[in-house]
């Protein structure tokens, strides 16, 4: 399902490093969130900001799968489901074949999730005035994609600002749990429903009390972890059972609220153990330049 604004962005994760394994993989492959900014430099090329968030996710994706399940890059092989969700198309597979990925990525970043055990989605929202519509016109396009009691939480806020604001934080929870679920735009919204906890969300935290409910019944086998990156960037992270996978332990996996959820990454780390997919193409790359990049949208705003 795509947002409703302009931009899309790369990162996120959440337990320290991923390690290289020179053994098979393990079953207890760790989970990951990862976050690497757009605009990162590149030692390589220079011109690499340019268009940084699909060939972050890929790259996050594929630095992932090299070291967590030890399928060297050139032999990472990533598929698509119908409804577009990506996953390891792979022979070398079996231990780990229960391990779950996501990519999000807008504005300034682009983040991934990935979990050993459970299903797993992550969206990414940029808090930013919406093209040319005004707040409250936009709000009355977007109608339809919430709740009456969501609504009620988003206009409780004190100005507009801050109302889009919670806006795109109920916007990137849905998004998470319809990424883990692999469902497209077909989905109605309203028949999701976030209980947002805490109110405010301080930076760099990592909290886990927002609660769902589906077709109005509160769904407790699935855990939503929302982290305030900076001022304008949040994430959210959906993590739920697998259908048919017996989990080793009774309770989706707990998080402390102070733990700092995302590593971020530089370009450097995630190309570090990579491998050449295919020969180097210094005519592709020229062609790539020539290209003429698109206007950057400017906004202002007063809070």
């Amino acid at each position: 399902m795509s947002a409703p604004s302009e931009q899309r962005t790369p990162t996120c994760s959440q337990h320290p490093q991923l390690t290289d394994r020179s053994g098979p993989p393990s079953a207890a492959a760790a989970p990951a969130h990862w976050l690497l900014p757009a605009s990162f430099s590149c030692s390589v090329h220079s011109e690499w900001p340019r268009r940084p968030p699909l060939q972050a996710g890929r790259l996050l994706m594929r630095k992932l799968i090299a070291e967590e399940l030890c399928i060297p890059w050139n032999e990472v092989h990533l598929q698509r489901t119908p409804k577009g969700k990506p996953f390891l198309a792979s022979n070398l597979l079996s231990i780990n074949s229960n391990y779950n990925f996501n990519v999000s990525h807008q504005g300034d970043y682009a983040v991934l999730a990935a979990e050993p055990e459970l299903q797993v989605g992550i969206d990414i929202m940029k808090t930013d005035l919406p093209g040319s519509s005004s707040i409250p016109n936009f709000f009355h396009i977007m109608k339809r994609q919430f709740t009456e009691t969501e609504w009620d939480v988003i206009k409780s806020m004190s100005n507009e600002w801050m109302q889009l604001d919670m806006f795109y934080r109920h916007w990137a929870l849905k998004e998470s749990f319809l990424k883990a679920i692999g469902v497209g735009i077909g989905f109605n919204l309203q028949r999701i429903e976030f209980n947002v906890s805490p109110l405010q969300l301080e930076i760099g935290k990592v909290y886990k009390d927002t609660k769902m409910l589906l077709d109005g019944e509160k769904e407790e086998e699935w855990t939503f972890e929302e982290t305030r990156l900076d001022d304008n960037h949040h994430v959210a992270v959906a993590l739920g059972k697998q259908e048919g996978f017996v989990q080793k332990d009774s309770d989706v996996r707990s998080v402390e609220p102070n733990q700092p959820q995302f590593t971020l990454l530089t370009f450097e780390d995630l190309v570090a153990s990579g491998i050449p997919v295919t020969p180097e193409d210094s005519a592709y790359w020229d062609n790539f330049c020539s290209k003429q990049e698109g206007p950057v949208k400017q906004s202002s705003h007063s809070r």
